[in-house]
């Protein structure tokens, strides 16, 4: 074997290593929907007619303490999606390089820069490590919604989910708020003025429960406004066309075309959006609740304090 053959294959092999490993996470990728596609197959009827229903419960499995704990299409598709989600990360920063690199790797790096650019423009320089976190709350929403173009019940049109995401980012709001202390917490559902305490507080706790309901509200009515329309289609197909003869008459023309623009609406666009306006409202109302003012003050206090009782005992000594 010469020694141009023996570079050839030495040159070779990683390249091959390389398209295996893209194989693997493309099948990452691909094969979570496909085995939602196949459990839906296996285990959910078909609907007969207009049925607008929730999630179908596939089994209960019965807990010591918490009772029945159903395992529904929301649960499931939800890991689905996460595991799509985490093998497309992985199959986008798959190769990198430090300078060059691939076209994915340019997606990525876009990616990342215009994440961190939107964190940067609306929480500010003391939130740039949030760019991670509104990634992926950006990344989840939308996927879970645009599951639906695979025929998937979407886990964003139940309230379960969306309730779970708001509940996290009010702990992340009460924290960041808290930053000064309880008192100082608790003094600002006095402000601007003290007879504006009650409606403090019930803007407080409205704060999750209009994000739960704004997405799920969103995601839902675009569902239920689908399959009414392709219903009302193929009603008006039988009854301006119920006259041919054969399977010509009982076949929805109307419902060709027409259903797929109010998909790429509804499923494409409005998933989109509401992942969009989710992760908005999580950075302003994060940003909004820091009191960063009266934090950077009391971090200069506490500076102050530290250097004296350094200065203090090193005369001392």
């Amino acid at each position: 074997m010469t020694q141009d053959s023996k570079q050839t294959q030495t040159n070779t092999s990683p390249d091959r290593h390389f398209a295996a490993t893209d194989r693997l996470l493309l099948a990452g990728m691909i094969l979570p929907l496909l085995v939602g596609m196949a459990l839906k197959a296996l285990f959910v009827p078909a609907a007969e007619g207009i049925e607008i229903s929730g999630a179908y419960i596939f089994l209960t499995v019965k807990l010591p303490l918490l009772g029945d704990w159903p395992i529904t299409e929301t649960q499931v598709n939800s890991w689905l999606v996460m595991v799509t989600i985490l093998f497309f990360c992985l199959w986008l920063t798959h190769g990198l390089k430090p300078e060059g690199g691939t076209k994915r790797q340019h997606v990525a790096e876009w990616i990342v820069e215009q994440t961190d650019s939107l964190v940067m423009e609306n929480m500010g320089a003391y939130f740039k490590n949030f760019s991670p976190f509104i990634g992926a709350v950006l990344a989840l929403s939308a996927f879970s919604s645009l599951i639906t173009l695979v025929g998937l019940y979407p886990p964003t049109s139940d309230i379960n989910v969306t309730a779970g995401w708001a509940i996290l980012v009010f702990f992340l709001i009460t924290y960041y708020k808290m930053k000064c202390g309880p008192l100082h917490y608790l003094k600002s559902f006095g402000e601007p003025v003290a007879f504006l305490t009650p409606l403090n507080v019930i803007s407080e706790f409205a704060t999750p429960v209009s994000m739960a309901f704004r997405h799920y509200g969103n995601i839902l009515s675009g569902t239920v406004i689908s399959v009414l329309m392709a219903a009302a289609l193929q009603g008006l197909t039988q009854l301006l066309l119920g006259w041919l003869p054969g399977f010509l008459g009982e076949f929805p023309f109307f419902r060709i075309g027409l259903p797929a623009v109010l998909s790429i609406y509804f499923d494409l666009f409005s998933g989109c959006l509401q992942a969009f306006i989710f992760a908005m409202l999580t950075m302003l109302y994060v940003a909004g609740g820091f009191p960063e003012e009266d934090y950077k003050k009391k971090q200069a206090k506490k500076n102050k304090k530290k250097l004296k009782a350094a200065l203090s005992t090193e005369r001392f000594q």
